[in-house]
This record gives C-alpha cells, structure tokens and sequence, in this order.
C-alpha cells in the first residue's frame, strides 16, 4: 500500500470507459486516493481550471488531443504535476517522446495492478516509473527503434491501408466508425513512428517495406 501524507488526487483521462472503470477498480483498494475521470483532453483541461491533480494516467490515443502533445502543455502549466502514460502503444520512439515530453514514466494496458501503485509510487518520487514490459522495451539499442520497418498497430495498418488507397479522414472515420480526430490522431501517431515529416512519405516506406 502506498504512505502518502494526503489524500492524493489521481486523474484518468482515457477515452475508453472500460478502461476508466478497470483502473478505479485496481485503485479502489488504495485509501489515500480521491479518483477523477476524463474521455477527452479538453475536459480534464477544463477541470484543472478550477481544480488539481497529483497523478495524471494518460492514454495516448485521445479523440480530441495527442496525448503526447497534452503531457507537454501540461508539464508546462503544471510542472510538479506526476503524469504517466498508460497506452497500448508500445514503440520505443513513442515511450522516449513521451518521457522527452514530461511524463513521469509509461505503461502498457497489460500492466498489474501492483506495478501501477508501484509505477505511481515511482513518479511521486520523482524516480522514472516503466512497467516491465515498457522497461524491456527501452532496454532494447536504440538502432533497433528504426530500421525502416515500425512496429504499427493492427488499427493503424488498417488506416495506413485506406489513407494510401486514397480515403481521406472523414471517409476513414465513417468507414471505421470512429471520430474524424480519433483518425487524425492515428496519422500522427503513423507519422511518428515512420519518422518522417508527413504521410507521403510514410506511404512510400510503407509500399517499399511491403507493410501495404
């Protein structure tokens, strides 16, 4: 259990529900913590307005914001705010951007629930908080993060695949039955990992590569 001199204030932003309602149910058992949660950027933005928090869990995949993009807004108006990335996104460049962003440490959704009170615990210390699995990640060389072939998502090869057959968002959106940002948020995520400045290119690595 964690020992903290306050009640700590943790703040969930993740636009899955599912996701929200398992993460309040592994910190239930912990006395010390007050939980608010958030779908989407701009509304844990507009909490903080008036209110704050000690622990941020943030997923990277937002329908509104790149979460790498809201850790360093945040960092920035909340420098001694504790933020975690809690993603699926288990690319190394993704993991070193978000702690170059300000992010106290990450973690991949199969995490335990002992190494997130760990991994909280961690980033309340100010020490780098990395399940095992996002440990073992960065443990790799770094001249194996690119070698022209990233490791994409099964929902980003499927966006990959209409973006290069010519679809544009609105038509990848309306396809997929997701948000026209939730879509733009994937591009960029694409766009990152390919390391390049913008989609032409990634299609032309992706075809090169046989990935498409």
């Amino acid at each position: 259990m964690l020992q903290h001199s306050k009640q700590l204030i943790i703040a969930i932003v993740d636009d899955h529900p599912i996701v929200i309602e398992g993460l309040k149910n592994l910190l239930s058992s912990e006395t010390g913590f007050e939980i608010v949660s958030f779908t989407t950027g701009a509304d844990f933005l507009n909490y903080l307005r008036t209110n704050d928090a000690d622990v941020v869990l943030l997923d990277i995949v937002l329908p509104d914001i790149n979460g790498l993009e809201l850790c360093k807004d945040l960092k920035k108006k909340h420098p001694d705010m504790t933020i975690l990335a809690i993603s699926n996104q288990a690319e190394r460049s993704i993991i070193v951007q978000m702690l170059q962003n300000g992010a106290s440490g990450y973690l991949l959704k199969n995490a335990s629930a002992d190494e997130l009170l760990d991994c909280i615990d961690k980033g309340m210390r100010g020490e780098q908080a990395l399940s095992s699995e996002a440990r073992e990640i960065m443990s790799r060389p770094a001249t194996n993060d690119w070698n022209g072939i990233p490791s994409l998502t099964k929902r980003e090869k499927e966006i990959l695949r209409l973006i290069s057959d010519g679809f544009s968002s609105t038509d990848i959106a309306e396809k997929l039955f997701l948000s026209q940002l939730t879509v733009e948020t994937h591009r960029r995520n694409i766009i990152q990992k390919f390391q390049t400045n913008n989609m032409f290119s990634v299609i032309k690595l992706a075809i090169e590569h046989k990935i498409i």
